[in-house]
C-alpha cells in the first residue's frame, strides 16, 4: 500500500488532525477488505507518536465499528459515497465518544483533516454531522442500546453464534472480544526461567504476573524493544492460550515433528524451546515463511522450513512418518478478534463453512502420515463449534483408528484469548 501524503501546512504531524486522516486512510483500506495489519503498514514512515496515535484510533474503531456505522446511519440521509471521508467521520466519531472533554478540538480537527480529502468539498458535511451528534448524543446513544449490533459490536450472525453455542456466557466472550488484549511473553526456557525473567523485568521498572509454565502478562505494553534480552531470544510475544499448543504436544526429545501450518512461528519455537526436536514447519506463504526462519534466528533455534501446502504431501513429504504432528489450521479467528478487530467486520457467515472443509482435508490428508501411536494436536483459535468439536466428532467417525485423549475449548477473557485444542492419537 502507498504511503500517506504528506500533511499541509496546516495539518501538522504532531496534530489530532494528522492522527484522525490517518486512522481514516487504515479503516478505508480495512473496509475495501484489506486486513488490519496489511492496512497499518502505510504508517511504517510516520514518526512513532504520530504512527502510535492513528493505530489508537484504527484499532478502537474497528472494535466500535457496528456502533459508528449505527450512529452514521442515524445522522445522514445516505452513506458517503467517499470512503475516506466516511472513515474519517467514524474516527472522529470514535475520538468524540472517547475524549468527550475535547469536543470542541475534535471537531475542529477533524474538519481540517478532511481538507486534505477530494479539495475539501466535504468539509461542510463532516462539520454538520459531528455537531449534530453532539446536540443528539443522548437521543442517538438510547437508540444504541437498542439495536444488538451498534450494542455489542459483533456482527449479528456472529451474534446468534454464540448465543447458540454459549447460552451462558456468550455475553462475556463479546465483552472479551470488544476489550484491548494484554501483552503476554513466553520465556524461553533454554536461555532462562519465568523468575530470571521476572526478576529482568523488575529490573527496568516492568512488571508482570506468571501465567502457565512458561508464560508472563505484563501490566503493561511496551515496545518488544524496551523488553530485556528481547534480541538476544530471552522471550517472545504469545498469547497465553496459544502457548497452550507447544505444552499439549509435548513430544519426546528427538521426535520427528511436522508443523504443518506453522507461520508466523511461534508455536514452532515454542515447541524447540521445550525439547531438541526434528522439526519440519511448513506454510502454504511463501513470504510468511520468511518470519518463520526471523524467528528461530532470533531464538537461536533451528528447523527445516518450507513453503508448501500441506495438502498436497507430493510436493513436501519424504514418505518418512511423523511422531507429532501439530495442525494449526486456518479458520475463522473468532477467538482473537481483541487483538484483530477487524476479523468481526471482514468475516462472512459463509467463510465459516469453507473453512471447516479446509480443515477436514487437512486432517485427512496429515492423518496418514503420522506413525501408529503418535499423536496429533488439532488447534485453532475459534470459538465456534463448527470447526472445533463438530470437525474433531466429525473426523473420529471418519477415522476409526483415531481417539480424542483431551480437548479443551478456552474462551476468550483477561489472560488469554480464544482456542480450541483436541489431542488426537492414533492406533498403535
Amino acid at each position: 500500500m502507498a504511503e500517506a501524503a504528506p500533511p499541509s501546512k496546516t495539518l501538522a504531524r504532531d496534530s489530532l488532525g494528522w492522527s484522525l486522516l490517518l486512522a481514516a486512510r487504515i479503516i478505508a483500506a480495512v473496509h475495501a477488505g484489506r486486513s488490519l495489519s496489511e492496512a497499518l503498514s502505510m504508517l511504517a514512515d510516520e514518526p512513532s507518536g504520530a504512527r502510535a496515535a492513528a493505530q489508537d484510533v484504527a484499532y478502537g474503531v474497528l472494535r466500535r465499528y457496528g456502533w459508528g456505522e449505527f450512529i452514521l446511519g442515524r445522522l445522514m440521509a445516505k452513506p458517503l459515497t467517499h470512503a475516506e471521508t466516511h472513515a474519517l467521520l467514524l474516527a472522529a466519531l470514535y475520538r468524540l465518544e472517547t475524549r468527550p472533554d475535547a469536543s470542541a478540538t475534535v471537531v475542529d480537527q477533524a474538519v481540517i483533516a478532511t481538507g486534505e480529502l477530494s479539495g475539501g468539498v466535504f468539509k461542510g458535511v463532516v462539520n454538520g454531522v459531528l455537531r449534530n451528534y453532539l446536540r443528539q448524543r443522548d437521543a442517538l446513544l438510547a437508540a444504541v442500546a437498542k439495536d444488538d449490533e451498534a450494542t455489542h459490536q459483533h456482527p449479528r450472525w456472529w451474534l446468534a453464534k454464540l448465543r447458540r453455542a454459549y447460552r451462558d456466557t456468550w455475553s462475556s466472550i463479546v465483552a472479551a472480544g470488544n476489550s484491548q488484549p494484554p501483552m503476554t511473553l513466553r520465556v524461553n526456557a533454554r536461555r532462562t526461567s519465568v523468575e530470571e525473567y521476572v526478576a529482568k523485568l523488575k529490573a527496568v521498572d516492568l512488571a508482570g504476573k506468571v501465567v502457565g509454565r512458561h508464560g508472563i502478562i505484563l501490566e503493561r505494553a511496551v515496545p518488544v524493544d524496551a523488553l530485556p534480552g528481547f534480541p538476544d531470544g530471552l522471550v517472545s510475544v504469545q498469547d497465553a492460550g496459544a502457548q497452550r499448543a507447544a505444552e499439549l504436544l509435548s513430544p519426546i526429545p528427538g521426535a520427528r515433528v511436522l508443523d504443518a501450518c506453522a507461520a508466523p512461528g511461534g508455536k514452532t519455537a515454542h515447541l524447540l524451546e521445550l525439547a531438541d526436536l526434528d522439526v519440519l514447519a511448513l506454510d502454504v506463504d511463501a513470504g510468511r515463511t520468511r518470519r518463520i526462519a526471523a524467528t528461530l534466528d532470533r531464538l537461536g533455534l533451528k528447523a527445516e522450513i518450507r513453503a508448501a501446502d500441506c495438502r498436497k504431501t507430493g510436493v513436501w513429504w519424504d514418505g518418512v512418518p511423523f511422531d507429532a504432528i501439530l495442525a494449526d489450521v486456518p479458520c475463522s479467528a473468532s477467538g482473537v478478534v481483541r487483538r484483530h478487530p477487524d476479523i468481526k467486520w471482514l468475516r462472512r457467515e459463509s467463510d465459516i463453512r469453507r473453512f471447516a472443509q479446509v480443515q477436514a482435508e487437512i486432517l485427512d490428508t496429515l492423518w496418514p502420515l503420522l506413525k501408529p501411536g503418535g499423536r496429533l494436536l488439532y488447534a485453532t483459535c475459534s470459538v465456534f463449534p463448527e470447526e472445533n468439536s463438530a470437525q474433531v466428532d466429525a473426523f473420529l467417525v471418519r477415522q476409526p483408528g483415531a481417539e480424542c485423549i483431551f480437548a479443551e475449548q478456552l474462551i476468550p477473557q483477561e489472560d488469554n484469548d480464544g482456542f480450541y485444542y483436541a489431542l488426537l492419537r492414533k492406533s498403535a
